[in-house]
């Protein structure tokens, strides 16, 4: 149950209500948690610092309570308080806890909020305060108009990071800064930038003739790997973004392509052909010998590791549709977690419990971009 946060002005009131509707949003979003209607409460939440009753939340059958308060501080700053309880014991959960930010933030307290009270009732670090990068595609199909964007993970505070007066793809989170590595074609062959997102400044980290993917970040964020093309094969290079040295990881007659870290970079992952058809790869992230993970019919690609290392989501291709899977690093326990006429493209959110993925159904609303739990459940 989470009850409209107390406000002590009109304005306050009006912030706590919009930021208890975030918070239940997200937890109801996540597949974990219900959200009781707020019809059913019979205890009314007018004091934040007074245990509440409950016995009247033991009848409506909630679990948890959530209770806080919004005010605005002498300097202007938001404050926000909330509280945990345990119903069915009458306990709260952890210590209160409070925080402080500019009016205009007031989305952002809400999602940290929410990750607090995963963080307390399932164990696992939350992911409603993290944000997405991606490509927005506007106009006729003859002539696209493709901008790199970032988001909140549920969709609000869309900004556009370039112009579409060039073409971009496949951004990539630093996992250590705030930065963006991605691909543009806007003079002849295509480049790859380093995106700062906080001063708006770019870089250029190379031009790559025959490059398909923007390179992923190392987990140190120092080095990022990709695949160049050489003729007809391609093969697996890391680059420094210091020194902008870089070191061939890979020598075959394959195509070897979609490369990504381990999260203790021991390892990478990466799909090659090099057995008949593409396939799902691991390696030593210094090079050596790989051990191909994936055995299932169709065509694997596009594998990317999680940040717990328990598993490699990856794109498969059959002849009739395409399907979302995840699998263990050793390529046991391979499953599938959505399929459809055009899925492609996974990536994990910082507490791996999720993966988002783009999705065009045919007939459907367009492409756009889906989140579903591991399990296979819960598919937003």
């Amino acid at each position: 149950a989470i009850p409209d946060f107390i406000g002590g002005t009109p304005r306050d009131a009006d912030t706590a209500h919009a930021i208890t509707q975030i918070i239940a949003a997200d937890l109801q979003r996540s597949g974990l948690f219900a959200p009781i209607d707020p019809s059913a409460y019979i205890e009314k939440i007018t004091n934040f610092d007074a245990v509440p009753n409950f016995q009247d939340w033991r009848s409506i059958n909630a679990q948890a309570l959530v209770t806080g308060r919004m005010s605005q501080q002498p300097d202007g700053r938001l404050k926000a308080e909330f509280r945990l309880w345990d119903v069915l014991s009458g306990q709260q959960l952890g210590n209160g806890q409070q925080y402080l930010t500019t009016p205009d933030n007031w989305r952002r307290l809400a999602h940290i909020i929410s990750d607090a009270v995963y963080e307390r009732v399932t164990g696992n670090k939350g992911y409603f305060d993290s944000r997405v990068v991606f490509v927005d595609e506007t106009g006729p199909k003859q002539r696209r108009v493709k901008r790199l964007t970032l988001m909140d993970q549920d969709g609000a505070n869309v900004r556009y990071l370039t112009r579409g007066d060039e073409l971009v793809l496949t951004p990539r989170f630093s996992p250590s800064t705030q930065e963006v590595t991605y691909m543009a074609y806007g003079e002849g062959d295509p480049r790859v930038y380093l995106l700062n997102l906080t001063t708006n400044e770019r870089e250029i980290v190379g031009n790559f003739p025959g490059m398909s993917f923007s390179p992923p970040f190392s987990p140190d964020g120092q080095r990022v790997i990709m695949s160049l093309q050489e003729g007809s094969n391609s093969n697996l290079f890391v680059m420094d973004l210091r020194s902008k040295a870089t070191t061939r990881l890979t020598d075959t007659q394959a195509i070897d392509t979609s490369p990504c870290y381990s999260p203790d970079a021991s390892h990478i992952c990466f799909a090659s052909d090099r057995g008949g058809q593409p396939q799902i790869y691991v390696m030593p992230s210094a090079g050596g010998a790989a051990q191909r993970i994936s055995f299932g019919e169709g065509t694997y690609s596009t594998p990317v590791w999680s940040p717990a290392g328990d598993y490699i989501a990856f794109t498969k291709q059959t002849s009739s549709q395409f399907a979302i899977g995840v699998m263990r690093p050793d390529g046991s326990g391979s499953t599938s977690l959505t399929e459809g006429f055009h899925h492609e493209r996974p990536t994990f959110p910082p507490n791996c419990q999720v993966v988002m993925y783009f999705s065009d159904e045919m007939g459907g609303p367009g492409p756009s971009l889906y989140t579903i739990n591991i399990t296979g459940r819960n598919q937003l």
